[in-house]
């Protein structure tokens, strides 16, 4: 299943053969050890990901709770009346369908999907890249695309990929899309990343944002057991990148995660304290990196912190800011 579709989920794995997700878990473990694929939170993909790129049916079935969970803390950063860019993929769905909600907003987009989730939304404008349709994720790609992002000038950049480090930033397994990202990106002002902890320490083929643009990562908390992504959230928060993690509770207010009322700490289009666990407030994330209406220290300014290193902290990663060296 995995080498005709590319991805699938351990709930289809276990309706298919019939037995519990538990079995399949152990088995999808076994194969891994043989490198015959590789496991993703929630199902398994083929190994070889910097050439491989799952297509949007698989993707879609993958990490899907954490995806809203992203989704919802994410849409809480944007202000009505804003100008945004958003880019293709799962997540950056998932949070079109809650900019839904925004009045005044304009949505620049090259995704069909995230164009669709928008379309019956009144107090929204949708503005499309031109391009050429990439039928694998439903994206408009190519030189009509970038071209047609010249001279545009938006307050946020949300994007996706597949594969996020500190080392290299974003990456995505496909040229095209990736040129298009990073056409998006000279649109922003600030780059907001969505990118649930599966993403977090794998590298693919074609780099589209490199880790000093990032501004912010919205992501899900890996489990305790996840060395991998709890490494790589540590290093990242180390070379200044924002971090924001969303916990079970991030969909319970109208826009999620944040704040107590879903406001997602809203000031002058700042980000504000995250959540962790649902209900429970997270710590204070790092300061301003560049290029910011308000300097450090002045009006809607985060205090810096410093982060108790993980491994004393199993599973607590809201509280990620620069070690002090």
């Amino acid at each position: 299943m995995v080498r005709a579709n590319g991805a699938v989920s351990l709930r289809e794995l276990a309706r298919v053969v019939q037995t519990s997700e538990v079995t399949v878990r152990r088995d999808v473990r076994a194969l891994e050890a043989e490198g015959l694929l590789d496991r993703r939170h929630g199902g398994a993909v083929l190994p070889g990901g910097f050439t491989r790129e799952s297509g949007f049916p698989q993707k879609s079935h993958l990490a899907t709770a954490e995806k809203t969970a992203i989704a919802d803390l994410a849409a809480g950063f944007v202000e009505e009346g804003e100008a945004v860019v958003v880019g293709a993929g799962t997540t950056t769905q998932e949070l079109a369908r809650r900019l839904a909600r925004v009045p005044g907003l304009t949505v620049v987009t090259n995704s069909l999907l995230v164009a669709q989730a928008l379309a019956h939304a009144n107090r929204v404008e949708v503005v499309m890249t031109g391009g050429t349709l990439r039928g694998s994720n439903y994206a408009l790609v190519g030189s009509g695309a970038e071209q047609s992002l010249q001279g545009l000038r938006v307050s946020r950049a949300f994007l996706s990929g597949s594969g996020l480090t500190a080392e290299r930033g974003l990456s995505t397994s496909n040229m095209l899309s990736a040129s298009v990202d990073r056409a998006l990106v000279q649109a922003a002002a600030e780059v907001v990343v969505l990118a649930d902890h599966t993403k977090l320490g794998s590298d693919t083929m074609f780099q589209t944002v490199p880790t000093d643009v990032i501004t912010r990562l919205v992501t899900d908390e890996p489990p305790g057991h996840d060395d991998r992504a709890l490494t790589e959230l540590q290093a990242l928060a180390d070379q200044g990148v924002q971090i924001a993690v969303a916990g079970p509770g991030a969909g319970s207010g109208p826009a999620g995660g944040g704040e107590s009322g879903g406001s997602a700490g809203r000031q002058s289009g700042r980000m504000g304290p995250t959540q962790g666990r649902g209900g429970e407030e997270g710590l204070p994330l790092p300061g301003p990196r560049r290029n910011h209406p308000h300097p450090p220290g002045g009006p809607g300014s985060a205090q810096l912190r410093t982060a108790v290193p993980l491994a004393e902290q199993p599973g607590r990663v809201a509280d990620l800011a620069p070690r002090r060296r």
